[in-house]
């Protein structure tokens, strides 16, 4: 009888061994000075153009040179961490690449990556250069951030997505009672059709996507806890000058949140003209809710079938744009924000956009053309902006509280303009407030500039035009400070 000894046997299941070091760089390309990784090189000198392939990382971190005197092999001894993947990408498919580098102190400095056939010097893997389209974008990436490797650390959930019936199976098995009853009624017909051979397979595929769709969403129930009023007030006063009516008004829903634990009956209908700032606000309260959050921008929205999605009976057949953003959003809470309500009624296609809303909107479900199932919306919380209200119909009008946004005064202008846009643009290019002063008779002249126009955005752009003089002014004639008067200001804004 044989007898196998295996204390010879070579060692297959070794750990790996790595011999590099990381380093940071955002260098856009590659020299001796900064190369992309370093070769040891003290056994013996390496030429400047190499050729070889990168060890399978799992075996250990080296380059094995091929050579007219046989094969021989240098560890990695630093690596720029934007490369790190590419390397092991390489070693791992066994990819033959010829390196370019310098010999030096510290090892074989390899600035450049080349992919050549076996033995000789034509490309092998894409005739447009694959691998130095790659090679490139990292070049142009930023230096990843050094993150600490935690052996205990969990995988995050979010990163798992239900796509395969196995998994969507799984899930229904062992959590389908977390689901609404009529998610989980719908849910069981939908996995019986994606599995079913009587059906067409453009059947079952719809039915399974439906499937990934409506699992990969949290189903929360309506129940809110409290939020901080101060924290709340904080939250306006840091992205809105002025407007108290409107705050009290927000305060007063987040007080109402907080003895009912339940969104209100209504959502918001903010109405003002043009650069009001009537989309900011909208994301102050979805940030003060803590709610993700979707736009639906009515003006770009012709036919209800965009909202409402496509009967599977097509085979292009789709979601809606309501229905992906609760996908997007991963749970059933979200702060849905109406961008120019007051265009919604303006449909080229077969029906109203607007009609879709109302459903949206009375919080008693919306049903999918795509899904065909009824989704739970008393966790949508709508805030909807428009310019003229005349322009909404009065069904969609009763569904909202509606908030009047007057424009600003020139007062509150001169004050927004200095305390919140300037300070915004001169911190973005990177400027010290000394270094572009504007005086009270400028800033009088920039809203005298503007006076006839609504909101605030022809403000902020001309802050934007006056600092960036200033920083022509400083980089290019050499100036210290440039302090802006009338004159100067109204020759630079025309």
């Amino acid at each position: 009888m044989p007898v196998f000894d295996f204390n010879d046997t070579s060692e297959v299941n070794a750990p790996s061994e790595c011999t590099y070091t990381t380093y940071q760089s955002s260098h856009a390309t590659a020299s001796p000075d900064q190369p992309i990784l370093v070769l040891d090189n003290r056994r013996r000198a390496w030429k400047h153009h190499s050729c070889g392939l990168f060890t399978n990382p799992i075996k250990r971190t080296a380059f094995e040179f091929k050579d007219e005197d046989g094969t021989a092999s240098a560890d990695i001894l630093q690596i720029d961490a934007r490369f790190v993947s590419l390397l092991r990408w390489l070693g791992e498919n066994h990819i033959n690449v010829r390196l370019s580098g310098e010999n030096r102190e510290n090892g074989y400095a390899v600035y450049r990556i080349r992919e050549i056939a076996f033995g000789g010097g034509t490309k092998l893997s894409a005739e447009d250069g694959f691998l130095q389209f790659m090679i490139d974008r990292l070049f142009a990436s930023s230096a990843p951030t050094d993150e600490q490797e935690d052996e205990d650390q969990m995988e995050d959930a979010d990163d798992m997505k239900l796509t395969s019936l196995q998994s969507i199976t799984d899930f229904m098995t062992c959590a389908g009672r977390t689901l609404p009853d009529n998610i989980r009624l719908w849910a069981r017909r939908n996995l019986a059709v994606a599995r079913s051979h009587e059906v067409s397979p453009e059947e079952r595929r719809h039915a399974q996507r439906a499937l990934s769709i409506m699992m990969n969403i949290q189903w929360k129930s309506n129940y809110f806890e409290a939020i901080d009023p101060r924290e709340a007030r904080r939250i306006l006063d840091e992205e809105l000058y002025g407007m108290e009516r409107v705050k009290q008004r927000i305060i007063e829903t987040i007080i109402q949140i907080n003895r009912t634990h339940t969104l209100p009956a209504y959502g918001l209908l903010l109405v003002g003209p043009a650069g009001t700032g009537k989309s900011q606000i909208a994301y102050a309260v979805a940030r003060i809710l803590k709610l993700p959050w979707t736009t639906l921008d009515m003006s770009s929205i012709n036919d209800p079938e965009q909202l409402t999605g496509s009967s599977r009976i097509y085979a292009n057949a789709k979601p809606g744009i309501i229905m992906e953003a609760f996908s997007m959003a991963g749970e059933s809470n979200l702060v849905f924000i109406i961008n120019e309500l007051d265009k919604a009624a303006a449909g080229k296609g077969n029906g109203n956009p607007a009609d879709v809303l109302l459903t949206l909107l009375d919080n008693l479900g919306f049903t999918d053309n795509y899904i065909e199932c009824m989704v739970p919306t008393v966790g949508v919380y709508p805030i909807a902006t428009a310019n003229d209200k005349d322009q909404i119909s009065a069904p969609l009008m009763s569904r909202f509280a509606v908030i009047d946004i007057p424009d600003y005064t020139a007062e509150e202008k001169k004050i927004i303009f200095s305390r919140y846009s300037l300070p915004k643009v001169l911190k973005r290019m990177s400027l010290h407030e000394n270094e572009c002063i504007i005086t009270d008779e400028a800033l009088d002249a920039v809203i005298g500039k503007y006076a006839d126009t609504t909101g605030i955005r022809d403000l902020e752009q001309a802050a934007e035009h006056l600092a960036a003089n200033a920083l022509y002014q400083i980089e290019v004639d050499g100036v210290r400070e440039v302090r802006f008067d009338g004159e100067m200001v109204r020759k630079l804004l025309g």
